[in-house]
């Protein structure tokens, strides 16, 4: 089966904050129940000041550095290297992230909300790295973002994995049956059904149970699927219709 290759695009977003986008772009589409997914590699005097969201779920995972989530909720929260912060905006949500003072990078999702949970009140969620679940055998480390074993709760069923494997490493991951989603690398080259994926490169999985997944070098990727909806995903500024 030959698999479906994307790559992200560069985007500005916030106060001088450049993203890469996996989706949605010109190339590729929203991944029901997934509306967007960006890369960030951010200096400290650049970010993503007050603004406002609503009509879906958000999780940002940090890879390196911190960054700092403030609402109209009052919540105030320093999320720093292998943490995790993720609000339902709901009905909606004021907020600011902006990073501390040095290099951050990390990943933001966002979660489509059902049609009949868009106007829920909005809440928020913080996991300090020693939280999150990790498994590790013959050279492969899984950290259990959201799913299995994890407090992070979203309103669809989603699976979020962030794996790294050392150099000739292999893994199988069971995908649940009819989710949808993608395996996006951010370190390193690996093979994915025996085709070679560079870094920065994405892999949509669609009618995927089984991925066999073998490290050509160090590299690290994370897994993402859901459930899907199978409504429409109605992108409208930072606000999700």
């Amino acid at each position: 089966m030959k698999l479906k290759i994307a790559a992200p695009s560069e985007k500005k977003e916030g106060a001088g904050a450049t993203v890469k986008r996996l989706f949605p772009t010109s190339e590729t589409e929203p991944i029901d129940p997934f509306v967007l997914f960006d890369e960030f590699i951010v200096q400290p005097d650049v970010g993503f000041p007050e603004h406002q969201h609503g009509g879906f779920e958000a999780i940002t995972y940090m890879i390196k550095g911190s960054f700092r989530h403030k609402d109209n909720m009052g919540n105030d929260e320093l999320v720093s290297k292998g943490g995790i912060q993720k609000f339902t905006a709901g009905k909606g949500l004021v907020h600011s992230e902006m990073p501390g003072d040095e290099l951050s990078q990390g990943f933001q999702l966002w979660v489509n909300l059902p049609r009949d949970k868009k106007s829920i009140q909005p809440s928020y969620q913080k996991l300090t790295a020693n939280k999150v679940r990790e498994t590790e055998e013959d050279g492969v480390k899984v950290r259990h973002i959201v799913g299995e074993n994890s407090p992070i709760e979203f309103k669809t069923p989603v699976d979020y994995l962030d794996i790294h494997m050392e150099e000739s490493s292999s893994r199988s991951i069971d995908i649940e049956d009819e989710f949808k989603g993608f395996l996006y690398i951010y370190q390193g080259n690996i093979e994915v059904q025996e085709q070679v994926i560079e870094n920065g490169k994405a892999v949509i999985l669609k009618d995927i149970n089984e991925l066999n997944v073998k490290a050509v070098e160090d590299s690290k990727l994370v897994v993402i699927t859901g459930e899907p909806l199978s409504e429409p995903i109605r992108l409208q500024g930072s606000f999700v219709k």
